[in-house]
């Protein structure tokens, strides 16, 4: 069992009186950690921790704070046996994800030291002469990251690194569902030497979390905001930063559409679909939860797509001997088997690796789905897809661009100029021709369209997101005004 208390100012901090939540194994039920139930007295406190340490961080060099985070990625990259055991107790996940989280957050720290020295400005002609007009980038601030659990130190990373290189301070409010895997992404970052209050970590009770947001978007310190997360909450989330006119940047859930045409190679289509899907049980925002197939291929593709997920079994990821771990929690496996049942009785097609048992779900598809079925529409943030035949090119683009989401999307095709032309006609914010939906790189501009939120981490877009650009003038000689 881990024990963990609140970061704030660098100092372990234990919530009054001591309280504390417990997040539970999800698939035996034991007590995987014990952390500290912070209230919103907490939260202000990291708040204020953090706001007072901003001006000293902003003021900072890059090349100073470029070495600071190279050394919080190396220390993160030497800590990936704690975290591979943390998220194996807190979330289920297979090693293989739990490795994959801490080598890709190495890679986005360093990413964002990267950025330092690339927050940058221009200089604007102006029509007024003698006056010189610079737009300039400055921090904005304090800044909140709320990540979720199902990719914890990816998106526990990915909320801090890229305002950290900008030269904000940051409030990592962590997810009630892997609180030690959180508070461990803390950890690192003091031991690589980050001055005290540049980041804290909050914990909380799962029926506190509304309250904490609350506090934490109301602080006046606080100036940017970013969430990933489920549409539903990520709505809220915009609500009050829009009472507060507060800029938040939104990670929302997906539906994500893999188009095969009939010209595409089908073995590497199968592949990067079993991969999309099935990837982390099929909690991750960008799986593959469609494969639209045109008509004319879709049984050969069946044949092999099937032959594949049949391989793809759950097991106990302590033993680290099957390809898919737990669902995240009872409740969870018990909805995507709900969906499962209604899409059968609606008349699809089931294929299954093996029966569900417990929070161990192997992997499933669903083929010849149809609009009456609730999978069509739904997120089912587990290890089942969906596919859905096509008449032709046309009808796979109207297909893909029917649902409320739009983070990412596929397209296979031999031929590029088609794919690349199917391609610009999806409602997602990103699209891979020939590969697979489930695509993350720390320099890229990372985000959706309509309801999977707005706005870009990584790469120079996350600058943007994450500095106030100013415009400042310098008057070279005497002005003459009309009054």
């Amino acid at each position: 069992m881990f024990e963990t208390l609140l970061m704030i100012d660098n100092r372990d901090v234990q919530a009054p009186g001591g309280a504390t939540f417990e997040r539970h194994n999800p698939m035996d039920g034991t007590v995987a950690t014990r952390a500290a139930a912070g209230t919103v007295t907490d939260a202000n406190a990291a708040v204020e921790a953090a706001r007072a340490a901003w001006p000293a961080w902003a003021a900072l060099g890059p090349t100073a704070r470029r070495a600071l985070l190279l050394k919080a990625g190396d220390a993160l990259a030497a800590r990936r046996d704690d975290f591979v055991a943390t998220m194996a107790q807190e979330t289920g996940s297979a090693g293989a994800w739990a490795g994959f989280n801490v080598q890709l957050a190495a890679g986005m720290l360093r990413e964002a030291a990267a950025l330092t020295t690339q927050v940058a400005g221009e200089v604007i002609p102006s029509d007024q002469p003698g006056c010189v007009a610079l737009a300039v980038r400055r921090p904005a601030g304090v800044v909140v990251g709320i990540a979720p659990w199902n990719a914890p130190v990816i998106l526990g990373v990915r909320a801090i690194a890229t305002p950290l290189a900008c030269g904000n301070t940051v409030v990592l409010k962590a997810s009630e569902t892997c609180p030690a895997t959180h508070r461990l992404i803390g950890e690192v970052m003091r031991e690589a030497g980050l001055p005290p209050g540049v980041v804290n970590v909050l914990t909380h009770a799962p029926k506190d979390a509304a309250a904490i947001v609350a506090a934490l978007i109301a602080h006046p310190a606080v100036r940017r905001i970013n969430f990933t997360g489920s549409t539903r909450v990520g709505r809220l989330v915009a609500k009050l930063a829009a009472e507060h006119l507060k800029p938040v940047l939104l990670e929302l859930g997906g539906k994500a559409p893999l188009i095969v045409l009939d010209d595409a190679d089908l073995d590497a289509a199968v592949a990067a679909a079993a991969f999309g899907a099935y990837m982390n049980s099929g909690q991750v925002c960008m799986s593959t939860e469609r494969i639209i197939v045109e008509e004319r291929i879709g049984d050969a593709f069946m044949a092999k797509f099937n032959g594949k997920v049949s391989t793809l079994v759950a097991g106990n990821p302590s033993l680290g001997q099957a390809p898919l771990g737990s669902i995240i929690d009872p409740k969870a496996a018990a909805r995507i088997r709900e969906l499962i049942d209604d899409a059968v009785a609606r008349g699809a097609r089931l294929h299954q690796a093996a029966p569900a048992d417990g929070t161990l779900l192997s992997a499933a598809v669903l083929d010849r789905v149809t609009p009456s079925m609730k999978i069509y529409a739904e997120e089912s943030f587990g290890p089942v897809t969906t596919v859905v035949r096509a008449a032709s090119e046309a009808e796979a683009i109207r297909l893909a661009n029917d649902t409320e989401y739009g983070l990412s999307s596929a397209v296979f095709s031999r031929d590029i100029a088609r794919a690349l032309r199917v391609a610009e006609q999806l409602e997602t914010g990103m699209c891979h021709i020939n590969g697979a939906t489930v695509h993350d790189e720390a320099q890229m501009p990372f985000g959706g369209m309509k309801a999977s939120g707005y706005g870009r981490f990584g790469g120079r877009a996350g600058i943007a997101e994450f500095t106030d650009l100013r415009w400042i003038t310098i008057a070279t000689q005497e002005a003459h005004y009309p009054i």
